[in-house]
């Protein structure tokens, strides 16, 4: 599980993706790998999910990852699929624990000293922090850290370019979670040139920002 971490933090940036189909996700992936970024949180947030990350996970050169888990059902869905690590927008107690049954890294939501609380109690010391825009943003992470020194985040929701340093340059996030890298438009609209060109800059900018924090 620390392995799965140590790859997602390498990369900086984790694309969360809602895909409308399968052909859908394997041009999508192909523009990631293309742009140099190897990690796809492909959601549940579409019926299109468990079956596109069972079609991408023989690929080999994809870090896939499910998100918006929100049942021990799509526990069992994601994990048969294929995926390493499964995501969800709060702490849920069953999502863990079924997770970890499993042997897979579960990253669950959290906005509070109370949910951060509730999952070191499972045993977690990752959380995603969703949603981050609206929830203070890089200052409530800076202020949560002060008593949960030993807790990585991963913020995700309202991130973008333009603020990817406000968390990034944080020494306790592991990796930042977006989805400006995919939108919904070019998904659609199956245009890989700039879906690839979208993944390298963000990857791009992800370096810059760690190598001035270095």
């Amino acid at each position: 599980m620390s392995n799965i971490l140590d790859q997602l933090s390498a990369v900086g940036v984790v694309p969360v993706i809602a895909v409308d189909d399968v052909p859908q996700a394997e041009m999508l992936a192909d523009a990631l790998v293309a742009g140099g970024l190897p990690v796809a949180e492909i959601t549940f947030r579409t019926a299109a999910g468990a079956a596109a990350i069972k079609a991408l996970a023989p690929r080999g050169d994809l870090l896939l990852g499910a998100g918006t888990v929100t049942t021990v059902d799509q526990v069992e869905a994601a994990v048969e699929a294929g995926a390493k690590y499964i995501v969800s927008p709060g702490t849920s107690k069953a999502v863990i624990e079924r997770a970890q049954q499993l042997g897979v890294m579960a990253l669950p939501g959290a906005v509070t000293a109370t949910e951060i609380q509730s999952a070191l109690e499972l045993g977690i010391t990752t959380i995603k922090f969703f949603p981050a825009g609206t929830s203070g943003g890089a200052a409530a992470i800076k202020a949560l850290h002060a008593p949960f020194a030993n807790i990585k985040f991963v913020p995700t929701g309202g991130i973008g370019l333009d603020n990817l340093a406000d968390y990034l340059s944080l020494p306790y996030v592991a990796a930042v979670g977006g989805s400006w890298m995919v939108k919904p438009e070019l998904l659609r609209e199956g245009d890989k040139g700039k879906l690839t060109q979208l993944a390298h800059d963000a990857v791009t900018k992800a370096a810059e920002i760690r190598a001035a924090k270095a």
